[in-house]
């Protein structure tokens, strides 16, 4: 019985860290706010746009934005001012470049 708690345990907390996203059109909608910055050194965290759901896996970076809020992990609010936001981030072009710099934001996304 121990062995089946455990399992569903697992499942739950690797379901839990997937990055889908939605964007809300109120601040007041949202989970975090964030600030898209212009150059990779002024970001938390370096996003990558995948085309599929299933790509969207963990905490790294990786997001995959959905039309409706229930079918998100996380509401954002795309923010006008730095100063405004929870999570300052970076869209990247490849894959491989998506992660975080800022780890202690981290949190912000689990």
């Amino acid at each position: 019985m121990r062995f089946f708690y455990s399992i569903v345990l697992c499942l739950v907390a690797l379901c839990g860290q997937s990055q889908t996203i939605f964007s809300a059109d109120y601040a007041n909608q949202a989970d975090v706010k964030v600030f898209v910055v212009d150059y990779e050194n002024q970001c938390d965290l370096k996003v990558f746009k995948v085309d599929y759901a299933n790509q969207a896996k963990g905490n790294e970076g990786l997001w995959y934005f959905v039309e409706y809020a229930n079918q998100s992990d996380h509401k954002i609010f795309f923010a006008d001012y730095a100063n405004q936001s929870d999570l300052k981030i970076y869209f990247v072009k490849y894959k491989n470049q998506a992660g975080w710099r800022n780890k202690s934001k981290q949190h912000l996304l689990y």
